[in-house]
């Protein structure tokens, strides 16, 4: 079918290297994650073939059962509304490089000062502006000080986590996994981090469901 085809050239182009793909594979698994909680059915749909597959908008239109226009309409929304969710980068120093000592050094402080409940160290990662937001939740806390009344609810009294990588958007992510009394861990979310320099400026909280869309299991055994 010419709709299939065109379909897997534009979701995956053979002629991209490895990493070409990865980078592309999480760029649409991000979209779809943001975009089915925090946008209506029709933007969510617009948004997809438009943005990820790459249809044209008449193509859409006919699919959708609707008009160029609205199609038009519909996707102007969605980016708007999905640029709202993004983190504020004004004043911001670049992050490390993906994959780089210094990201990984970053992101290993995060780690075990998370998995240690270790509030101070915690903190001492963030940015004065760090920015943390919940999609769909309409929740936002911005600053350090609010941020860490926070985190220390989070990480309060016989609540600790395993933290299990991935990356979202170019971006160091985690699947947060609450250890229960029998040992097992059950997932309770997915952060993904935003760098700005040696620090971080912004986390981006999604819910246990999305868990799957980055290979990673709704719960990890006792060990």
């Amino acid at each position: 079918m010419p709709t299939a085809r065109r379909t897997t050239r534009r979701c995956a182009d053979p002629a991209a290297g490895p990493e070409a793909r990865y980078e592309q594979a999480e760029a649409i698994s991000l979209a779809f994650v943001t975009a089915l909680q925090v946008l209506p059915p029709r933007q969510v749909a617009v948004l997809i073939l438009r943005d990820v597959l790459g249809f044209h908008a008449s193509e859409v239109a006919g699919m959708l059962d609707s008009t160029v226009e609205s199609v038009t309409s519909a996707l102007k929304r969605a980016r708007a509304s999905l640029q709202r969710q993004q983190p504020r980068a004004a004043g911001h120093k670049p992050p490390p490089a993906g994959g780089s000592p210094a990201e990984y050094a970053l992101v290993a402080k995060f780690v075990r000062a998370w998995e240690s409940a270790d509030l101070g160290a915690l903190v001492a990662l963030l940015t004065d502006d760090i920015f943390v937001s919940m999609p769909p939740i309409p929740f936002e806390y911005e600053g350090r000080d609010v941020v860490a009344r926070f985190c220390a609810i989070l990480l309060g009294p016989g609540r600790r986590f395993d933290l299990v990588p991935t990356r979202a958007n170019g971006q160091p992510a985690f699947g947060t996994y609450l250890r229960a009394s029998d040992g097992i861990r059950h997932g309770t979310g997915l952060y993904v981090l935003t760098l700005s320099g040696d620090r971080i400026c912004a986390m981006t909280r999604f819910d246990n469901s999305v868990l799957p869309w980055f290979g990673l299991p709704r719960s990890l055994p006792s060990r």
